[in-house]
C-alpha cells in the first residue's frame, strides 16, 4: 500500500492530508471532503478504507484531509460553510502531488456534499451522497432531533437497509469505476454510474447524487 502524508498550506495555516495511490494508474483522482467535524480517516476509518480500496482495486488516486481546526490541521474550525479555502487548498495540494493527473472529482457526504455544491466549481466532477439542503439560513432542519427522525425513517425503509447491509453504494461506485460503459463516469471517466447520475450539458460538471 502506498499511503503518503502530505502537509499543505491554507492561508497561514498548515493542514494535514493523506494520499492513497497504490497501483493508481488513472488520470482521474478523487478528493474526499469530510463531513461534520470528522477527521480525514472518516467514521470508523471508513474514508481511509474506501480510499485504500479505490486506489488498489480501481487504480484511482485518492486524497483526503483535515480542514482547518479539525484533527491534525491548524487554524480555526469555520464549519462546512467556511470551507471554501480548505477545499481549494486541498485540490491544489492533490494536483501538485500528482502532476500527471488530468481530472479531480470531489466526494462528500451530508454537509460535505453541500460544501461541494457551493465551492466545487474548480473540480471536474462531483459525487454527492445525502447532501443537506436548506430553505432558510438556519440549521433547524438538522438539529439532533431532526437527524434522528430522518435516519430512524431510513431504518424502516427496506431499500435503504439493503443498501446499508450490502455495501451497495460504496461497492457500486468502485465496480462502476472499473467496468462501466458509455457516457463519462464522474470518478474515472469510464462511464456513468447506472441510476445515480444525470447527463450534463457540454462543458458542465458531471454530478452523481445518492440519497
Amino acid at each position: 500500500m502506498r499511503r503518503r502524508p502530505i502537509a499543505f498550506s491554507c492561508g497561514s495555516d498548515i493542514l494535514a492530508g493523506m494520499l492513497d495511490c497504490a497501483d493508481a494508474h488513472g488520470m482521474t483522482g478523487l478528493l474526499i471532503v469530510s463531513g461534520g467535524n470528522e477527521v480525514r480517516a472518516g467514521a470508523f476509518a471508513g474514508s481511509a478504507q474506501f480510499a485504500a480500496r479505490l486506489a488498489a482495486e480501481a487504480g484511482v488516486p485518492v486524497f483526503r484531509y483535515d480542514r482547518r481546526g479539525i484533527g491534525d490541521s491548524e487554524g480555526e474550525n469555520a464549519g462546512w460553510r467556511g470551507s471554501q479555502d480548505d477545499i481549494a487548498a486541498a485540490l491544489a495540494a492533490f494536483r501538485s502531488a500528482l502532476p500527471g493527473m488530468r481530472r479531480v472529482v470531489g466526494f462528500g457526504v451530508c454537509d460535505a456534499a453541500s460544501a461541494l455544491m457551493l465551492y466545487g466549481a474548480p473540480l471536474d466532477g462531483l459525487v454527492l451522497v445525502n447532501p443537506w439542503t436548506y430553505e432558510t439560513d438556519d440549521d433547524a432542519g438538522h438539529t439532533p432531533g431532526a437527524l434522528r427522525r430522518r435516519y430512524l425513517a431510513k431504518l424502516t425503509d427496506p431499500r435503504a437497509l439493503w443498501q446499508l447491509v450490502s455495501g451497495a453504494e460504496a461497492g457500486g461506485i468502485i465496480a462502476d469505476c472499473r467496468s462501466a460503459s458509455g457516457g463519462i463516469c464522474a470518478v474515472c471517466g469510464a462511464g456513468f454510474c447506472a441510476g445515480r447520475t444525470g447527463r450534463s450539458r457540454r462543458g458542465a460538471i458531471p454530478v452523481v447524487v445518492a440519497q
